[in-house]
């Protein structure tokens, strides 16, 4: 039989103008359970592209114009009425017959939209029509002179779509799939014409070619049942003969074998995922295309088909005459990257027949967006966003004002308006309410911990606490004179870890703590007083109104704490991490002097000894006198530089400053090392970013940044041999001063009305303590962290008041939430989608919620004593610069100093930030103004004398805050001092815009519609008129 003859039943891709659309309406076939439901569409017998001006003018009007429901009986096309009078009548009444749902009876839709919504809406608890993730791929026929023809993978798709690249040796980028919009026409014209076939049970390719294309020839069916050659197969082909022959006898005895690149792409595809098989190519026996769609149910693993070993459920099959392999390849990409649609992917599961599935493509046709051809280069891939905005919107019709979907969370602008929040009116009730809340997830608060971020996370934060804890500490040491004990932090740490609500906030030594310490140390020196004992009557004062702070339920208060003082205080406790860190960097060039004056060629003659001070202090001769030194007996000459500094001699000569040689390389070494050790971390931990690596190995080195650092520098610093100065820990548990015991009695020396009188102190103490306490618990608890076990404000008010009161008695530091050390822990234990398509960002799952971490954290701080041998060894300005980056990290989220840089960028170069779409550039600007000076007056009252009232100011932003509201209107403040993260307002913005649009152009789109259907109606009359009156114009 010739060729003209075989191709005689095949079915056409493009619709012919010689035979209407829907002369051969599409029916569905009852069968038994086990057969294919088949529809076989159209039968035109031609394929043109050279189309005339009425198949252009329907064209257009069919897909650009108001989408026509496709089940409706309303006409699809007023312009073709218009032009064509009855002649189309008669045309438009055979395509309204085609597009009625066949074998069902089903409702009257708007909109392709509309029909996709009440697919997708309805309740089917069929399991084999559940919608899975995919993997698609597209194979495509490749014949060579003197080789049998195969099919050879060309593309694949998981989320985005990747390319063999033409020299067919490695796969592409993953990039967004950009198709024109005549292959998405052409594809519908396919879907329209072929042979669809839903629910067919088929085990092997064999069944499927035999039993669904049985109207094909013989060449047909062995075509496609031709070998498939895979990308992983070219690499194998690519080793040596030894090694390519091995990895044959491995596959021999195992199909399912897979390489390296195999496994590791497998990990990436989500599990129960299912295939999607694409099959286009050319056939020189051909002369009209050959199109069919088919789902198999259930599923069915078809060996060597797919790349993966992954059941397969739809197959799209496109053969054609030779000459329009690229017209091919472009509508195969075109149903790949429909079926990565989220949409489009559950109607094709849940299509009951081939309407529902053009329904689905004209719902795509609505979304998509067209970018002229003069504008951009089509041959550029585009990146994968980072963000993907939800698709829900298009899967429910039931939208709310707000752009949001009926059935699904609406955002509270407040975010503090959570139940933990609500006073209930009984003593210790919210205390009640929070060991009931977080008991049922104890157990879970240690199981969660089994990971290797949380082995990462305690030993970073280890030496991230060490830096505070010994910085702080020094200073409080230095500022009470060596009174305060440092094992306070191990204690006091643990005993918060174990109990507290929520254990996710790192206690320490803080800023606004050590000032106030100072204060007290100075006043007790002044007046004479035992400054332990009286700081212990303050300690118990404060312990006991945290308690009842937390009896009355005063921790709803919260509520009362905006974004505005959040970030002004967060900003201030940031501010001060990186001025200690920067502030002991330089006092380290009082101890390790260099010469600004340095002469290179003098070097030779520059000198540095110790002699006998030749007019010694009032002050030296004291020192002498009680040390019982005479001056004249010392050999000063031998003296070291220590010996020299302890017996109060004088440096003399060109190498020596004022307070002893200079020492140029140890204070160079120590600036190399801090900023080193600023940007090696910084760099590290944005390493999980970049392009280098697997996405295990960067997000190991990402996780574990700051302790690579620390142990790099230590290895250098090692190596060089260079005397920077270290990390000192005592090596034995014991009060800090001999003069003091383990516990300080609250009386003491001091009178007794100091034990009455200390509760005025103790007020304001309470109140920095509860404002540091609970301003960082609401930045941790924030809602964009995605928390789960729920929130402990009582709880952990109660935890600190309680250490409080213990670590006074005992003479220890004051621990309270550390602002920064909070935020850096909660960043260093979020969870991200491990099972991530190529090219698609990790989405961001919550945060690791558990207790482990901070338990270790202080169980090793406590244990640092047994740890000497090693801890000696880092450097100091290792942990200052530590010190540095948690500060400066802990800056990017406050949105304080975004909102700073905008006094220096023009209009047009400003961030797309949400605030500025509602809010006023002037109005921005004094919002930050007013916070940028309630910030500065912060660090002035810090620094100065009056910084005993330093809790009563941070109190005082709260009043600021409520005092705003006469400058700012409230909607302008809902935008500028609000908890919501950006993405999840931009989303609502998005939505708005979107549902104003739609309904824009619904009530356009019913306006029309009406008009054609009463157009309809007149002419349906018409026609019965002429029918029945006329007969004889009949």
């Amino acid at each position: 039989m010739d060729t003209a003859d075989q191709g005689a039943q095949i079915e056409p891709l493009l619709p012919s103008a010689s035979s209407p659309i829907g002369s051969s309406v599409g029916r569905r076939s009852l069968r038994n359970d086990d057969e294919a439901v088949v529809d076989r569409g159209g039968t035109r017998s031609e394929q043109r592209t050279n189309f005339e001006q009425e198949d252009l003018e329907g064209h257009r009007t069919l897909y650009i114009g108001v989408h026509v429901p496709l089940g409706s009986t309303r006409h699809r096309s007023h312009r073709r009425h218009r032009h064509h009078g009855n002649k189309y009548s008669r045309r438009r009444s055979k395509e309204r017959a085609r597009t009625l749902v066949e074998g069902r009876e089903s409702p009257i839709y708007d909109t392709p939209s509309q029909r996709v919504q009440f697919l997708l809406g309805a309740e089917d608890d069929d399991e084999e029509h559940i919608p899975h993730d995919l993997f698609t791929e597209m194979d495509e026929i490749c014949v060579r002179e003197g080789q049998d023809s195969e099919w050879r993978e060309s593309a694949r798709w998981l989320k985005f779509e990747e390319d063999v690249e033409d020299g067919g040796e490695r796969w592409s980028k993953p990039y967004v799939a950009t198709l024109s919009l005549h292959s998405l026409f052409e594809l519908r014209c396919c879907i329209i014409n072929s042979t669809v076939l839903l629910d067919m049970r088929a085990s092997t390719i064999e069944e499927i070619a035999g039993n669904d294309l049985n109207s094909l020839r013989k060449k047909v069916r062995e075509t496609l049942l031709k070998q498939h050659h895979h990308q992983n197969q070219k690499k194998l082909a690519n080793r040596l003969p030894l090694v390519r022959s091995i990895a044959d006898i491995g596959r021999k005895t195992s199909e399912l074998h897979l390489d390296k690149n195999d496994i590791h792409f497998m990990k990436k595809i989500p599990p129960g995922a299912e295939a999607c098989n694409v099959l286009v190519g050319e056939l020189e026996f051909l002369n009209k295309p050959v199109v069919a769609f088919v789902r198999l149910s259930p599923a069915v693993l078809l060996n060597g088909l797919a790349e993966v070993p992954i059941a397969t459920r739809f197959l799209f099959i496109l053969l054609g005459p030779l000459g329009r392999g690229p017209q091919y390849h472009e509508i195969g990409r075109s149903i790949a990257t429909l079926m990565t649609d989220e949409v489009f992917h559950d109607v094709a599961y849940k299509a009951k027949d081939r309407n529902d599935i053009i329904a689905g493509i004209d719902e795509f046709l609505d979304q998509v967006t067209v970018l002229p051809p003069g504008e951009w280069d089509p041959s550029i891939r585009i990146e994968p966003p980072k963000n993907v905005p939800s698709q829900e919107k298009r899967k429910k019709s039931n939208i709310l004002p707000n752009g949001l979907v009926e059935g699904d969370e609406e955002e509270e602008h407040d975010a503090h308006g959570s139940p933990e929040l609500q006073r209930t009116g009984r003593w210790f009730g919210g205390l009640i309410l929070d060991i009931k809340r977080k008991v049922p997830h104890y157990l879970s608060d240690y199981t969660d911990a089994f990971s290797l971020q949380c082995v990462a996370s305690f030993l970073f934060l280890y030496c991230a606490c060490m830096s505070p804890v010994i910085t702080f500490g020094g200073l409080l040491g230095e500022a009470t004179e060596g009174r305060i004990s440092l094992f306070g932090a191990s204690l006091t740490g643990i005993a918060y870890s174990l109990f507290a609500g929520q254990p996710l906030t790192i206690l320490g030594s803080t800023g606004p703590v050590l000032v106030f310490e100072k204060i007290l140390f100075k006043f007790c020196k002044y007046y004479g007083l035992s400054y332990l004992s009286l700081r212990t009557c303050i300690g118990l004062w404060t312990a006991f109104l945290c308690i009842l702070l937390v009896a009355t339920d005063a921790s709803s208060l919260v509520c009362y704490i905006t974004r505005f003082t959040e970030e002004a205080f967060a900003s201030l406790i940031c501010i001060i991490f990186i001025y200690e860190a920067l502030e002991k960097l330089i006092h380290l060039g009082k101890h390790y002097p260099f010469n600004k004056n340095n002469n290179l060629d003098k070097l030779t003659l520059y000198s540095c000894s110790c002699v006998e001070p030749s007019d010694p202090t009032n002050g030296t001769l004291k020192y002498w006198e009680m040390n019982n030194i005479t001056a004249s007996e010392i050999y000063w000459e031998a003296l070291e530089v220590k010996g020299c500094i302890e017996n109060r001699g004088e440096f003399v000569g060109s190498a020596c400053g004022p307070q002893g040689p200079y020492v140029p390389d140890v204070l160079f070494w120590c600036v190399i090392l801090f900023f080193s050790t600023v940007f090696m971390s910084a760099f590290l931990k944005e390493f999980k970013f970049s392009n280098y690596f697997p996405t295990k190995v960067r997000s190991v080195i990402s996780d574990f940044a700051v302790f690579i650092t620390i142990l790099t520098m230590v290895l250098v610093d090692y190596a060089l041999g260079v005397p920077s100065p270290k990390l000192k820990v005592p090596s034995v548990f014991k009060p800090t001063r001999d003069d003091r015991g383990w516990f300080i009695t609250p009386l003491g020396p001091n009178p007794w009305w100091t034990a009455v009188i200390t509760v005025v102190p103790a007020m304001l103490c309470t109140i920095l303590i509860f404002m540091d306490q609970q301003i960082t618990a609401v930045i941790i608890n924030r809602k964009e962290h995605k928390l789960k076990k729920g929130c402990g404000y009582h709880l952990d008010l109660f935890m600190v008041g309680v250490m409080l009161g213990v670590c006074s008695l005992m003479g220890l530091p004051w621990f309270v939430a550390a602002t920064v050390l909070s935020i850096t822990h909660v960043n260093s234990l979020k969870l991200e989608s491990e099972c991530s398509a190529p090219g698609e960002q990790p989405k961001f799952l919550g945060i690791r919620e558990q207790r482990f971490t901070g338990l270790m954290i202080f169980a090793l701080m406590g244990c640092s004593v047994f740890m000497t041998s090693v801890l000696k060894f880092i450097p100091m300005p290792v942990l200052y610069g530590v010190f540095l980056y948690m500060g400066a990290s802990s800056l990017r989220g406050i949105q304080l100093f975004d909102r700073l840089r905008l006094f220096g960028m023009p209009a047009k170069h400003q961030p797309d930030f949400i605030y500025l779409r509602h809010v006023p550039l002037r109005k921005v600007h004094l919002f930050t103004i007013i916070q940028l000076s309630c910030l500065v007056l912060l660090w002035i009252i810090k620094t100065s004398r009056a910084a005993i009232v330093f809790p009563m100011m941070v109190l005082a932003l709260v009043f600021i805050r409520k005092l705003m509201d006469c400058i700012f209107t409230k909607r302008e403040l809902s935008w500028l001092d609000d908890l919501m993260p950006e993405s999840k307002k931009k989303k609502l913005e998005d939505a708005e815009e979107v549902l104003k649009k739609s309904n824009k152009k619904k009530s356009h789109s019913n306006i029309l519609l009406d008009c054609l259907s009463l157009w309809h109606c007149f002419d349906k009359l018409m026609q019965f008129y002429n029918i029945y009156f006329c007969p004889e114009l009949h």
